[in-house]
């Protein structure tokens, strides 16, 4: 084929080669859309609080094929001690929260699961063996995430109605899925600080999202890898302080403080006192709602401004 009339796969191009199609196709794909926020949250409180645990335990090892006895020590550490001592916490000031659990760790603990949903927290799915969605066929992302809600069901006796992809790790076909499961909400995407709906191809898909940031997950701060010598530890006073701006803020603008945390690294007894002090601080300030990302996510829907 002559060198003019060759067409060069867009795929095989650079990014600064695509045409606008291509790109605007990228970005539209998977969008925000009318923000949900309230005037108001429930029994006008200023502020809504969400706290999560993702209840990773040892799929964080098990996804990759990792047989690592001490790293699934560490992951046992969030059943034994870690999810205990964070409910602990909870039940001791009357704080309901969200566990994004994958259904591997469910069949490993199941009673954990069930003490969870016994004292009114919400379980969420949270994948099967906390996958990455991006690298699965759409096949067997709808088959592990549908297996996943059935198996959350099962044992808690209580149908998840929310999602946090594992590591918030979005395919193409992720939304999609969740909407067609009849899911009411999403917490794996990071385009606001306040609830929003989420749009599909430039369709509103009625799934609310009720966004994550990396500045409020403890893993960011507290994670390591001993063999590549990475160790971003930061002090848990650090940690609280830029968690408190952010609940600060939060009550200023009349929002949502949303907060991730996994019990093997929030669990421990130098860390755990974060979560005390916040709601102290939060409590103090007054006028604040603390509920599931489920409650969160509904009334957000049922009372956007």
């Amino acid at each position: 084929m002559s060198g003019d009339n060759a067409k060069e796969p867009q795929n095989a191009k650079e990014p600064w080669q695509w045409d606008e199609a291509q790109w605007r196709g990228i970005v539209d794909h998977v969008r925000a859309g009318r923000p949900l926020k309230p005037k108001a949250w429930k029994d006008g409180a200023r502020c809504a609080i969400a706290l999560s645990f993702d209840s990773d335990h040892e799929t964080n090892e098990l996804r990759d094929g990792g047989e690592s006895i001490s790293k699934l020590s560490q992951g046992q550490y969030g059943n034994r001690k870690g999810v205990p001592r964070i409910l602990d916490v909870l039940k001791k000031h009357g704080v309901p929260a969200s566990f994004y659990v994958p259904a591997v760790v469910a069949m490993l603990y199941p009673d954990e699961q069930r003490r969870v949903v016994a004292e009114g927290h919400e379980v969420g799915i949270h994948g099967w063996i906390h996958e990455r969605n991006a690298v699965l066929p759409l096949d067997a992302e709808r088959d592990l995430q549908m297996r996943s809600a059935d198996m959350l069901e099962k044992i808690t006796g209580v149908r998840p109605v929310g999602i946090r992809t594992p590591s918030w790790d979005f395919s193409p076909n992720t939304l999609a899925i969740t909407r067609n499961m009849g899911l009411e909400y999403d917490s794996s995407m990071m385009a606001d600080d306040d609830c929003y709906e989420l749009m599909l191809d430039g369709q509103p898909t009625g799934v609310v999202e009720l966004p994550v940031e990396w500045i409020r997950d403890d893993a960011v701060y507290y994670n390591m890898n001993r063999f590549a010598g990475l160790r971003p530890h930061m002090g848990p006073s650090d940690v609280f302080d830029i968690w408190r701006r952010e609940l600060d803020m939060a009550w200023e603008e009349g929002g949502v403080f949303q907060l991730t945390m996994h019990p093997h690294h929030s669990g421990y007894r130098s860390r755990v006192w974060i979560i005390e002090e916040l709601i102290r601080h939060a409590r103090a300030r007054g006028s604040v709602w603390f509920a599931t990302h489920a409650d969160i996510a509904r009334f957000a829907r049922d009372n956007a401004a």
